[in-house]
């Protein structure tokens, strides 16, 4: 296990990952947007209305990730932009698949 996560990731207590995520509802297109503070933000087109932008931001991370939708969780922060999404996974993902502007490197 790589122990070089970036600074929105950690391990879960009870295995898998937790990612800390910004969300940004109602954007021209879901996409990541880089950092916000320790934060990955990510923007979703979808409304924050009827739970259609948490449903956009599971779904576009697993297919980021390559995992099932099923595989992402979020933990706390329904009603909120800030949210902690759990990832039901055995192995460590590959951070770099967020691009090099979220994790904040040059």
């Amino acid at each position: 296990m790589c122990t070089d996560h970036p600074v929105f990731a950690g391990p879960a207590k009870n295995g898998g990952w937790r990612l800390g995520i910004w969300v940004q509802p109602g954007a021209r297109k879901t996409e990541v947007a880089g950092l916000h503070g320790d934060f990955l933000k990510i923007r979703v087109q979808a409304r924050a209305v009827d739970n259609k932008a948490n449903s956009a931001l599971t779904v576009f991370v697993s297919k980021i990730l390559g995992i099932k939708a099923s595989q992402v969780v979020i933990e706390s922060g329904h009603a909120s932009r800030q949210k902690n999404l759990l990832l039901d996974v055995e192995e460590e993902p590959d951070w770099k698949v967020f691009s090099e502007k979220a994790l904040g490197k040059p």
